[in-house]
């Protein structure tokens, strides 16, 4: 009597795209359908189909990392499989490295690889070299594709159209080309004339994000946002492709001129922006603070190396030399810290929010003495978020005039600063 031994047959399907696996019968069942029915013919040497499905529609077969292919593996390595079955050896496979691992694990444990279409087994020296022929002209095939596809791009980019893609802020697509959305493309072009007039990439995302600007993804701007934004060069209706630059199909947002500025600014190192930016920012007390002698001290500055140092400095030493005043000279730094320091402290002070409430209010001003106080309070809070500009020009409206001697510095406020600040800011709140 003649035993045959039962061989457990597991059959693996894949397609590469998405494209009709919504179909009632598709590409997958088709590759199923062929691999039963040669299990069915093998009925005599004992094989038989095990329940399990492995497919994997959508995925690549340059890579092992499929649901399927994983699950199949598995079951492989707890003895659950004798053969498995495909319809074309680059189902299981396209890559020479990849396959050759796979065999690694068929043969670890005894099992089998078959080919529907491309009659051989792995077990003999014969399938061994046929297989290795064959997994590599699909290794070459998949390769000659990629190169198609590369070419195709490269070919489309020099002509300047959208290859599909992250839609640039600015933009929408529409018929497989970029269309300028106007909304958008008014925030950028903001964003673009703004860092021509700071300079600064830190100061203008500080400022934006301040303001709730978001991008079109709904991000907040950050400085890496801002670089990237700047040296798109989609904005001036270019397509760019490994590094060059082919007049696009779509229309600039960003006028070349504009754009210019912004790439003089760019080509410049930070550091250097960063010190021209600190030297072109008003001076925080610029003639508001006066010697013991009665003499202005006016703004200065000088440079070691890349650093910035600024300092005040007495008009009559400028004039008289060092002996004319006591206080001949101030590091800016300190000094201004001071001033600041005591002004956000008269912000929390009780008789001075009363005082500034019935100012205005004997000004004819409609506000509470609440929202004087929150007012003060909430520019206590946000002074550090101020530009420099936005600072000096507030120290303006408040101060009258900074006395400094040995050791002491006396500030006198503007009568009508605080109401006048306090409108301002509950202006703006109500707002």
């Amino acid at each position: 009597m003649t035993v045959t031994l039962k061989r457990r047959c597991a059959i693996y399907t894949r397609k590469s795209t998405d494209e009709g696996l919504e179909q009632e019968f598709n590409s997958l069942h088709a590759q199923r359908e062929a691999c039963e029915a040669f299990i069915a013919s093998q009925r005599s040497e004992g094989w038989v189909l095990v329940r399990d499905q492995y497919d994997d529609g959508g995925i690549s077969g340059g890579t092992l990392e499929r649901p399927g292919l994983k699950r199949l593996l598995e079951d492989i390595e707890d003895g659950l499989v004798d053969v498995v079955v495909v319809y074309k050896i680059d189902r299981l496979s396209r890559s020479l490295a990849d396959f050759a691992r796979l065999v690694e694990v068929f043969d670890r444990n005894g099992v089998t690889f078959v080919s529907v279409t491309q009659s051989f087994n792995t077990t003999t020296s014969m399938g061994r070299l046929t297989l290795n022929i064959l997994l590599s002209f699909a290794q070459f095939e998949r390769e000659v594709t990629a190169e198609r596809i590369r070419d195709k791009v490269a070919a489309s980019r020099r002509k300047g159209m959208w290859m599909g893609g992250f839609v640039p802020w600015g933009y929408r697509a529409e018929n497989r080309k970029l269309v300028i959305d106007e909304a958008e493309a008014a925030a950028v072009r903001m964003i673009f004339r703004r860092f021509v007039e700071t300079g600064s990439a830190t100061a203008l995302a500080k400022a934006l994000r301040r303001e709730g600007v978001l991008t079109n993804r709904g991000r907040p701007i950050d400085k890496a946002i801002l670089y990237r934004l700047f040296r798109n060069r989609v904005y001036v209706g270019e397509a760019v492709h490994k590094g060059q630059s082919y007049p696009g199909e779509h229309e600039a947002i960003i006028a070349r001129s504009l754009w210019d500025k912004v790439q003089s600014i760019l080509s410049e190192s930070p550091r250097k922006r960063a010190s021209q930016t600190r030297a072109q920012t008003p001076a925080l007390l610029k003639g508001l603070l006066f010697g013991p002698n009665g003499a202005a001290f006016s703004p200065t500055h000088t440079r070691k190396g890349d650093r910035l140092y600024r300092y005040y400095v007495s008009q009559a030493v400028l004039k008289r030399g060092r002996d004319a005043c006591p206080v001949g000279r101030v590091p800016a730094g300190e000094v201004e810290a001071a001033v600041i320091d005591q002004l956000r402290a008269v912000f929390r002070q009780p008789e001075i929010i009363v005082g500034t409430w019935r100012s205005a209010k004997g000004q004819g001003e409609a506000i509470t003495e609440a929202e004087v106080r929150d007012a003060l309070h909430q520019l206590d809070g946000l002074w550090d978020e101020l530009f420099p500009a936005e600072q000096a020009r507030l120290v303006q409206l408040l101060v009258e005039r900074l006395e400094i001697g040995e050791g002491e510095l006396d500030i006198r406020l503007r009568a009508d600063g605080l109401p006048g600040l306090a409108r301002e800011l509950a202006g703006r709140e109500a707002a």
